[in-house]
């Protein structure tokens, strides 16, 4: 009996060992797998080191955490979390989820609407006390509800907020929203319902609704209602963060890898950009929407709610995340900037596949492109994969008379005084931005036609017969002339 126990701990001992293996190979694949945005037909295919392009990006330290079959398949920490004490990122350090924290407090307004204390298509003013949302032309034709404020369909302004420094007084809630911060009053500027236009500020008239029909402050009805139910025992929307946790933050990093003036900014706009996680936690938001839509039953949320989570509306924009398809599957997503954090995360609604990736740089987002292309291709996801672009050769006669000084056009944009320079280095054109230091390498695609292989930037010179080159269009929205004379 005692020789039968032993051979199988024996075989179990040896199992575990073998998928133990295999995971580490296959993380290892992944780390060394990294891929460009852009890849040039023709050429060999060389992927990047993880570690290699954190140096490249100026970012201290990553964090991931991958999805298969509804299940954490696993994480990793990668990097320094703070520079001035030498602290390594791990699988528990948490960082700022920027706009990340948006789909997230999105629950709890479902979850009130599934307790039958909000209406969804009601006058968001219904349910705010001492602040309310502006009446004017905009309003007086439609309403501002919560849905389209989910949806970001309300005509509410404010992109986003800079956040505090630890030196600065944060301000109320009602600051906020009455300009009083550092950021402009939120206001209704177009009728709702009728654009789709990103708004935090939006997203703060949700947080004030919440707080008010609630009667108590964002973070400890998130924590009670929505992240201890999920199971994000490592979240929270306490702004500031707690002294308690500190140790188990990251810093933050600026583009040149600088350490941020008191580690980071605080934000009290909670629901918009306040959420402290880590990609862990983050996948078992994706793992619950994943378990309710196919299990049909409730968890956090009802099924239909869910259902009607995930329905793509404007801009393929669902009550929360962004919504896409893909081979027919619906994949639901959401990004986050901070000052010095830069995220992103997608799932598979039906597969339960998906990651989550978090970064404490400024510098991020091309590195999280680079990982993401790596677990696509590994996982053969179909999403997040590079662009294959073919390169022609143009002699230096001809990059020459694409040369000169261009002025961002004033009545397209509203903008004054804004120049760029194109010039010849190497034997490539060079765009060299003086108003934000930025400086793209172009390659041909055609002969008016270019693109930043590294950046992803198109550029289209615009010319006529009897003037040559007019003027160029940068990544299909930005309209500058030529300054003839310069």
């Amino acid at each position: 009996m005692k020789k039968t126990v032993s051979l199988f701990l024996l075989v179990l001992l040896c199992a575990c060992q073998s998928s133990q293996e295999r995971l580490s190979t296959e993380i290892l694949q992944i780390e060394n797998g990294l891929l460009p945005k852009i890849l040039v037909a023709g050429e060999a295919l060389e992927p990047y080191n993880i570690i290699d392009r954190m140096a490249r990006y100026k970012v201290p330290g990553v964090s991931i955490a991958v999805i298969l079959d509804g299940k954490i398949r696993w994480a990793k920490g990668y990097g320094i979390a703070n520079t001035e004490d030498s602290t390594r990122v791990n699988i528990r350090t948490l960082f700022q989820a920027g706009s990340i924290s948006k789909p997230i407090a999105a629950l709890a307004v479902l979850k009130l609407m599934d307790d039958g204390i909000l209406d969804l298509d009601a006058n968001v003013n219904r349910y705010l006390s001492d602040w309310k949302v502006g009446e004017n032309r905009f309003t007086a034709q439609e309403k501002v509800t919560l849905r389209r404020l989910l949806r970001h369909q309300a005509g509410t302004t404010v992109h986003g907020f800079p956040g505090y420094s630890q030196d600065e007084a944060m301000p109320s809630l009602n600051a906020v929203l009455s300009g009083q911060g550092n950021t402009a009053a939120v206001v209704v500027d177009t009728m709702p319902g009728i654009i789709w236009r990103y708004s935090g500020g939006g997203y703060t008239i949700l947080e004030k609704v919440m707080e008010d029909v609630t009667g108590l402050p964002l973070d400890e009805y998130m924590a009670r209602h929505i992240l201890g139910p999920m199971g994000m025992t490592n979240s929270t929307y306490a702004q500031p963060l707690p002294d308690s946790l500190h140790g188990q933050a990251s810093a933050a990093y600026d583009s040149e890898g600088n350490i941020i003036d008191g580690l980071w900014h605080n934000y009290p706009e909670q629901a918009a950009a306040g959420l402290w996680t880590t990609p862990s936690d983050l996948t078992r938001y994706l793992i619950s929407i994943h378990e309710i839509r196919m299990a049909k039953r409730r968890g956090v949320l009802t099924w239909g709610t869910v259902i009607k989570l995930i329905t793509r509306d404007k801009n393929s924009w669902g009550l929360g995340p962004k919504i896409q398809k893909v081979d027919g599957e619906v994949v639901f997503s959401h990004g986050g900037k901070n000052a010095g954090f830069t995220n992103d995360m997608f799932a598979f609604v039906r597969q339960g596949a998906g990651a989550v990736v978090m970064t404490n740089g400024d510098g991020g987002g091309p590195l999280i492109k680079e990982i993401l292309h790596s677990l696509s291709r590994y996982y053969d996801w179909k999403v997040n994969t590079p662009r294959t672009v073919s390169l022609v050769e143009l002699d230096i006669d001809a990059l020459q008379q694409l040369t000169g000084h261009y002025k961002l056009n004033f009545k397209v944009h509203g903008i004054s005084d804004y120049f760029i320079t194109v010039s010849i280095k190497e034997g490539q054109l060079f765009v060299h931005d003086p108003n934000n230091g930025d400086d793209n390498v172009l390659s041909p695609m055609k002969e008016c036609e270019f693109i930043d292989i590294e950046k992803g930037n198109e550029v289209t010179f615009q010319q006529t017969e009897e003037n040559g080159v007019t003027g160029l269009l940068w990544s299909g929205h930005y309209q500058f002339d030529r300054v003839i004379g310069e």
